[in-house]
């Protein structure tokens, strides 16, 4: 059948999409209510009229407990997906403007340092400076899902392997280093003995964590000898350096991005030196978004300095 021909489309309320994803997102029907200005009842039958339609339970609904079900999860997923499209919609329809105008939204994980992508933003802003920019700060794994699910423009984060049906590129490489703060034993010292190192209290990334993206830099505190609980740990790299400066552990950083606080005297870099872990950085698409015409500006500007950039250059040492 084609589409004009399948029921399901056509028999579909599509503000009940909307008030579904109001609902898993406020996590609940009355604070669904109480956001989209409507009385609890009314929630409670939109959601009851959607699970009619679908022929699925989608929450289970108890006293004091709020679950999306597996079906509801599905359908999540694919209503944020539909209405990231339906967001995109002004801008692909002015596409005929001579000059290029709209929005790009960009999701990193924290502390993207690049000088090649902020050069290649700095020319795409002068050359078509109606485009305007938002810069959100995620976890990589959050990264990932507000581009499977068309929240945002362009992601740029860590991946290991990663979900199907995104396209990737490797934007830079970085290397990692461990670093004490000013106040450690070992700040400011040279030929520190790797052995000096060992049951060092130390702190790290959530995703060092088994099977996470920066599990090599895990890798990287044991080779140290460095104490096997955490005495601290965060997905910002903003407040990983701030658990090493203020003494609570030895942590690893990119090696180019401590470049500048060493300099200043606020980190010391500690062995080892040689065979540093190394991490790609992506750049991350969705393939199913339509892109409106500046965006496509945008990767094909990206396009252009990845070809002209050997890797070599992009890579941080």
């Amino acid at each position: 059948m084609n589409r004009y021909e399948q029921r399901f489309v056509w028999n579909l309320d599509w503000n009940l999409l909307r008030t579904f994803m109001v609902v898993v997102e406020q996590k609940g029907i009355s604070r669904a209510a109480d956001f989209l200005g409507l009385k609890q009842p009314t929630i409670s039958s939109a959601l009851r009229r959607l699970e009619e339609t679908t022929g699925q339970r989608l929450v289970n609904r108890k006293p004091n407990r709020f679950q999306v079900t597996d079906a509801g999860r599905v359908l999540y997923a694919e209503c944020a997906a539909i209405f990231g499209s339906v967001a995109q919609l002004p801008a692909l329809m002015e596409a005929d403007q001579k000059e290029l105008s709209g929005h790009i939204g960009f999701v990193l994980a924290s502390h993207v340092v690049s000088p090649h992508f902020d050069a290649v933003l700095e020319a795409y802003a002068n050359r078509y400076p109606r485009v305007t920019f938002s810069m959100t700060v995620e976890q990589s794994g959050a990264v990932v899902t507000d581009i499977l699910q068309n929240r945002a423009s362009f992601g740029i984060c860590l991946m290991n392997g990663g979900p199907g049906g995104l396209e990737r590129r490797v934007l830079f490489r970085e290397f990692f280093g461990l670093y004490c703060g000013p106040r450690h034993r070992l700040f400011g010292r040279n030929n520190i003995a790797i052995g000096e190192l060992a049951d060092e209290p130390s702190v790290a990334f959530q995703t060092e964590n088994d099977g996470g993206p920066l599990v090599s830099v895990g890798r990287l505190r044991e080779r140290a000898g460095l104490a096997a609980g955490l005495n601290g740990q965060s997905s910002s790299l903003a407040e990983v350096r701030r658990m090493i400066v203020a003494n609570i552990g030895i942590g690893a950083l990119p090696v180019h991005v401590a470049r500048k606080d060493v300099r200043l005297g606020e980190l010391w870099q500690v062995p080892p030196f040689s065979q540093l872990p190394m991490v790609e950085i992506f750049l991350v698409t969705n393939p199913r978004r339509s892109l409106p015409p500046h965006e496509v500006a945008f990767l094909e500007m990206i396009d252009e300095m990845l070809e002209r950039v050997p890797m070599e250059e992009r890579t941080y040492r």
